[in-house]
């Protein structure tokens, strides 16, 4: 979590999205096992020796008591995987189409009902305590950690003392190690149940270290705010008192889609240029569903990718969302699924076609096409992961094509001979 996590984990924004993400393989991806990564194995390194030894005296300064010292670098290592991971993050960004069925695919709805129905109880609960509603924070988690499936088995204190002893931004990492080590200090949980993403994320809904000491709860009343544990109420409870304090209005959408008028300024929109939607609807905005958008409170119109693709009137949950996580593309994500959860719709509006000049038509085609020729892509959602591109450079290298794993109209003319 958040303002300042997102600046240092990567992910569809996150689709766990922020665990793992499919694409080609069905929007979902491939549940990954919880089994131990063999990437994050620790080495001998004696600068992190040295390193190591110098902290204990900064966090001891910092007020850590010397037992929680011990006990929390106990076993502790150097993840050369982990410094892999931060130096090679992809600077490839997936379009709002792509994200949204990875977000709210068929596999992912599925299992978000069946997780609505499983917790609901507990989330009912959760919804009535702090105001934020069930399919909301049951979207959170579903794109953070696919319901609790891809939580992330990486040893966080050593995940944490790698980056900030070799990382790129040591001081913000040094930062988290230290509010790992009061979390550890105040007994919520043991250092060797500490695990997350490589990056310090933690939990059912991937918290870092500093969010967590900020807004985790202790929900079912055991005396520690448990976000490891296989029962997910703590870490659903705790995403709900941070959207409620980023500002969360029950009963307010994040956004509605919306029709633009022919020759609409785009000059108005974009977040913060807000107005009624009663102005907006006096300027020719309408819901795609028909009429005017019922009055939320003040509303701005985004248009994520531009004036060819769809567009919404988004309120001011939208921010709280924001807060959790910036990228638009993942505000959007969560608050489709959880209207998808609440029995809504798909996105209604057209998606401009991709930087080869496909439509997501021609990339199912070309999925489909790659499959029968007897490369699978493991489904045919449109969404060019690396099992479409694995197909791909395998017919190309049958075919004695250049080797390229690009989707490209040339690649579906040729399959369609």
């Amino acid at each position: 979590m958040r303002s300042t996590r997102r600046s240092v984990i990567i992910g569809l924004g996150a689709i766990g999205l922020s665990g793992c993400v499919g694409g080609g393989r069905g929007a979902s991806g491939v549940v990954v096992s919880r089994a131990a990564d063999p990437g994050m194995s620790a080495v001998a390194n004696a600068g992190f020796d040295d390193w190591v030894a110098s902290f204990r005296t900064r966090a001891a300064a910092r007020g850590i008591p010397a037992g929680t010292i011990t006990s929390a670098f106990r076993g502790v290592g150097y993840l050369p995987g982990v410094i892999e991971r931060d130096r090679n993050q992809t600077e490839f960004k997936r379009s709002l189409e792509d994200y949204l069925a990875i977000a709210a695919s068929d596999e992912r709805l599925s299992k978000g009902r069946a997780a609505l129905a499983r917790h609901a109880r507990p989330l009912r609960a959760i919804e009535a305590t702090y105001g934020v509603e069930a399919e909301v924070i049951t979207a959170v988690w579903g794109l953070e950690s696919f319901y609790g499936e891809r939580r992330g088995t990486v040893p966080v204190i050593s995940a944490l003392a790698t980056l900030a002893y070799d990382g790129r931004r040591g001081a913000f990492f040094e930062q988290q190690l230290i509010a790992a080590l009061r979390i550890l200090q105040n007994g919520d949980t043991m250092a060797d149940r500490m695990t997350g993403s490589w990056a310090g994320a933690m939990g059912h809904t991937q918290f870092i270290p500093t969010s967590y000491l900020q807004f985790a709860v202790d929900f079912n009343g055991d005396g520690r705010r448990d976000i490891w544990s296989e029962d997910p109420t703590d870490s659903l409870a705790s995403t709900a008192a941070y959207l409620s304090r980023s500002g969360w209005k029950k009963g307010q959408p994040w956004g509605v889609e919306v029709t633009l008028p022919t020759g609409f300024a785009t000059s108005l929109a974009g977040r913060g240029k807000g107005r009624s939607p009663d102005a907006w609807a006096d300027l020719g905005v309408r819901a795609v569903t028909g009429g005017r958008v019922p009055n939320h409170g003040s509303a701005s119109i985004l248009l994520p990718q531009g004036t060819s693709g769809p567009a919404f009137m988004i309120f001011n949950n939208f921010n709280a969302i924001a807060r959790y996580n910036n990228a638009v593309n993942y505000v959007i994500g969560v608050g489709h699924l959880s209207d998808r959860l609440r029995g809504g719709g798909p996105i209604r509006g057209n998606f401009p076609p991709d930087s080869a000049g496909m439509a997501k038509a021609d990339r199912q085609d070309l999925q489909r096409r790659l499959t029968a020729a007897g490369f699978d892509t493991e489904g045919s959602d449109g969404v060019i992961g690396a099992k479409t591109r694995a197909a791909i450079e395998g017919y190309q290298r049958a075919r004695g094509l250049p080797v390229t794993g690009e989707a490209t109209l040339d690649l579906l003319r040729l399959l369609r001979r």
